[in-house]
């Protein structure tokens, strides 16, 4: 069973950068799949990037591919999330997921079983 922590939210002024943390206990193996979601006030649950714990290339949702990376110290147990040039409209609670095993449907809440608690980011002047 997989403990998810994230950290790393705050308020950041529009075109600055941000990195997220998602500390990960519990891993047996390296065979999990782990992704960030975001949910804004008043929208659903939305995907935003994910990674097989044992490499191969990271999935990001289209309209964020540029701007944020996914990646993983294995030593550390961390997911992180970069986020450059941040948007008012990247404004939301972010979401650390996992799961055992990779789910080629990697963009649905319904992929993963295990979800943090979640970390504020709020983007504004």
């Amino acid at each position: 069973q997989l403990q998810l922590v994230e950290s790393g939210g705050g308020l950041v002024q529009p075109g600055g950068s941000l990195r997220l943390s998602c500390a990960v206990s519990g891993r047996t193996s390296n065979n999990y799949g782990v992704a960030w979601f975001r949910q804004a006030p008043g929208k659903e649950r939305e995907f935003v990037a994910a990674m097989r714990w044992a490499g191969g290339s990271p999935r990001t949702a289209d309209s964020l591919s540029g701007r944020f990376t996914i990646s993983r110290d294995n030593a550390k147990n961390t997911v992180f999330l970069q986020m450059n040039s941040l948007r008012s409209e990247d404004t939301a609670i972010y979401y650390c997921a996992g799961r055992v095993g990779w789910n080629v449907q990697y963009w649905l809440t319904s992929a993963y079983s295990y979800w943090g608690q979640g970390t504020q980011v709020t983007v504004s002047s």
